[in-house]
């Protein structure tokens, strides 16, 4: 996991969380979720959501940030309490790495710090929605996820089918031989 850092994500991120965000949507969506969706996003929505995100004083949400050597931001992720309000729990609300720099470890970094971040909240275990199309639902997995949820959501005139991962006990993600693990 050399040549970048994770760290706390701060106000001057929002823009460039903003255009990460809408590239990597645009770059695993098609086909999932309508192109009129895609084509309307916008960089400054985005920008003035995680800009108000990132500067409000008492945000139960949290993000962390990866950035690489030349301090370009390659990924983000964001969490907080579970929305579904189940106790102890925590929930990693988006996680993304932009194209050109995924399958550099830089999602489990990512992961491994919102697991964390959430853990030191006081939450024990923690959960997350993919859509059940997305690929990335075998990342979750190979990092301990359990295929615990599904569901289907109307967004945008149709049915998303989503899967929710657990990780019922967030100490073993983070003990010996759990994807977490300092080695």
């Amino acid at each position: 996991m050399s040549g970048f850092a994770v760290r706390a994500g701060i106000p001057e991120d929002a823009e460039k969380i903003a255009a990460a965000f809408v590239e990597t949507w645009r770059a695993t969506y098609p086909g999932m979720l309508p192109d009129r969706v895609l084509i309307k996003m916008s960089d400054e929505a985005q920008a003035f959501y995680w800009s108000r995100l990132l500067t409000a004083r008492r945000a139960r949400e949290f993000v962390r940030v990866a950035v690489n050597e030349r301090n370009v931001l390659v990924g983000f992720g964001s969490a907080g309490p579970s929305r579904a309000r189940a106790p102890n729990e925590g929930e990693i609300y988006t996680l993304y790495v932009r194209p050109d720099f995924q399958n550099r470890g830089i999602g489990r970094a990512l992961i491994c710090a919102l697991l964390q971040g959430v853990r030191e909240r006081g939450c024990h275990q923690a959960m997350l929605w993919v859509l059940a199309a997305n690929p990335s639902r075998f990342f979750y997995e190979a990092m301990g996820g359990k295929k615990s949820l599904e569901r289907s959501e109307r967004l945008w005139g149709m049915d998303v089918a989503q899967i929710g991962y657990r990780w019922p006990n967030l100490a073993s993600v983070f003990a010996e031989g759990g994807p977490c693990a300092r080695k």
